[in-house]
């Protein structure tokens, strides 16, 4: 399996990553081993979770999906194979959230409780915190990667002024640095990232692992109508792909997955992952059978005929 850098972090990881917020939610933790060993097995390394990770779902409090990977760790014995992203930030309850140096600390320390680890390779801020001074965040990353405990941090969900002022701060202070960014860019979702962010990570060298890859399942062709979403986990995100631009761009994957004998789904991750500064797309999976789908997306290597047609079908209303 051919290595992507995450940035200069110095870690490579393979040109997919699982996304571990279905363990302990859509799936459970004998499924979720068994995603995990396939995974591996087949050459991937990178896995993304979060603390709170599902922490939406009811009855769970958060932590679900890093409890699960660290009795998966623990199991298997395959630490050393894997690149273990999590993130904090948003809220596990009264006072636990943000990006305060003190947070920060307790965090870090709850998910390598959960994770059964002593180190974490990428640690995320999980969305931006605006109470708190850059220098103050910096600060406690920098004493996590000095102790060794975490390798390398990222930023998920900034915006591009935001994620700019942070990596000068961080540059000035001379601590530790962003190496990646995580933001929602998928086929339908392309024009916040695209515009500013995509031209900030590559003029810093940020490695770019998107999430929600295949809009949460609407690119795989399986929703269609409001009817395909009943009973659905994912019924209320989904539903605002259900507009003319998402119909004409399931169109095009329909298009193009036939010429290449493939699946929409295949299609939209290969299309993803072929997009400047983008290093892994994560994709979650809830049974082998669907793992195995999605990871045979890395063979395909689409035309520039192919990626004409899916850029044209979802380029926004006014342009297209």
């Amino acid at each position: 399996m051919i290595g992507r850098r995450l940035g200069n972090s110095g870690l490579e990881v393979a040109p997919l990553a699982l996304g571990g917020n279905v363990f302990g939610w859509t799936i459970d933790e004998p499924a979720s081993f068994r995603i995990l060993d396939a995974f591996v097995d087949a050459g991937f390394n990178l896995v993304d979770t979060a603390d709170v990770y599902s922490r939406w779902a009811p009855g769970n409090q958060g932590g679900e999906s890093e409890t699960i990977l660290g009795k998966w760790l623990a199991h298997s014995g395959k630490r050393s194979r894997v690149i273990i992203a999590t993130k904090l930030g948003i809220e596990m309850g009264p006072g636990k959230k943000g990006l305060s140096k003190g947070y920060i600390k307790q965090a870090a320390e709850a998910s390598l409780r959960r994770l059964q680890t002593d180190y974490i390779d990428l640690y995320q801020a999980h969305r931006d915190d605006p109470e708190t001074p850059f220098e103050e965040t910096f600060a406690a990353f920098s004493e996590l990667v000095s102790e060794g405990t975490v390798i390398a941090i990222g930023a998920s969900n900034y915006t591009a002024d935001r994620l700019d002022e942070a990596l000068k701060v961080s540059k000035y202070g001379g601590w530790p640095s962003y190496e990646t960014l995580q933001p929602l860019y998928n086929l339908y979702d392309r024009a916040e990232f695209e515009a500013k962010l995509q031209p900030l990570c590559e003029q810093a060298g940020l490695g770019v692992v998107p999430y929600y890859s295949l809009a949460a399942g609407f690119l795989t062709g399986k929703y269609r109508s409001e009817q395909d979403l009943a009973n659905r986990a994912r019924a209320g995100t989904v539903k605002k792909y259900l507009d003319e631009r998402g119909f004409r761009i399931l169109a095009a994957l329909d298009e193009v997955a036939r010429e290449y004998h493939s699946t929409p789904a295949k299609i939209a991750l290969a299309w993803l992952r072929m997009q400047s500064t983008v290093v892994a797309p994560i994709a979650s999976a809830t049974s082998v059978e669907q793992l195995r789908d999605l990871l045979d997306s890395t063979n395909l290597q689409l035309d520039d005929s192919a990626l004409e047609r899916l850029d044209r079908a979802s380029a926004l209303a006014e342009a297209a």
